[in-house]
């Protein structure tokens, strides 16, 4: 392969919102799992109706950036959720990158230096010429100056967000990030043409039935 015949794809989760995400798709909208393998071909298949000039498309870095508590401040059903995450992300090939939460605001815990740890660890894969795009999967606002460092760079950069509102849940993008970045996606609205059979067949593909999560 020429260099421009392979896109290399960086994904980045925020993984509190992505999990946010994912419970309400399960719980709340009784769809199954969100999937992360057949998610990174959506992303990859997105791109490549955006961009041209590529033979493939692949994502080749992917990393997982969230607070996890310790074994003593989690219950039971908690401790067993994360670690079905944690295979998840290995089977898919996700990095995981935990950091400890902060209880400095009290019993409920805060998440600390997560979206810094984000940004510093796609700066330097972008810095370092291991992909041509970074995705981020976050709707934080604080990534704008991330977003405009790696165009500089000539890194292109997509937002996946998930927007939702439904009693406790809701799900956001910050208009600032999605306004810089060169692509976005907004997962929801794949679902808005129910008249349509192969986008709905390729929407529900993207579950699992909830006993199948590893």
């Amino acid at each position: 392969m020429n260099e421009k015949s392979f896109c290399r794809i960086g994904v980045f989760y925020d993984g509190s919102y992505f999990s946010y995400a994912q419970e309400y798709l399960a719980h709340n909208r009784k769809l199954g799992w969100l999937d992360f393998q057949p998610f990174h071909s959506l992303i990859e298949n997105y791109i490549r109706a955006q961009e041209q000039g590529y033979t493939n498309y692949k994502v080749v870095y992917a990393a997982w950036f969230q607070g996890l508590f310790t074994s003593t401040r989690a219950d039971e059903q908690q401790l067993r959720r994360e670690r079905n995450r944690y295979h998840d992300l290995m089977h898919a090939g996700i990095e995981p990158k935990y950091f400890p939460m902060s209880m400095s605001q009290g019993e409920k815990g805060v998440e600390k230096g997560v979206d810094v740890a984000l940004a510093i660890d796609a700066l330097q894969v972008g810095l370092d010429r291991r992909i041509d795009i970074a995705v981020l999967v976050t709707g934080d606002g604080d990534l704008v100056p991330l977003v405009r460092t790696l165009m500089k760079q000539g890194i292109r950069v997509m937002a996946v967000y998930f927007k939702y509102e439904e009693g406790e849940y809701k799900g956001y993008i910050n208009e600032r990030l999605l306004r810089v970045c060169n692509y976005s996606l907004n997962f929801n609205a794949l679902e808005e043409d129910r008249t349509d059979r192969t986008k709905m067949a390729t929407f529900r593909g993207l579950f699992r039935k909830p006993d199948e999560q590893a």
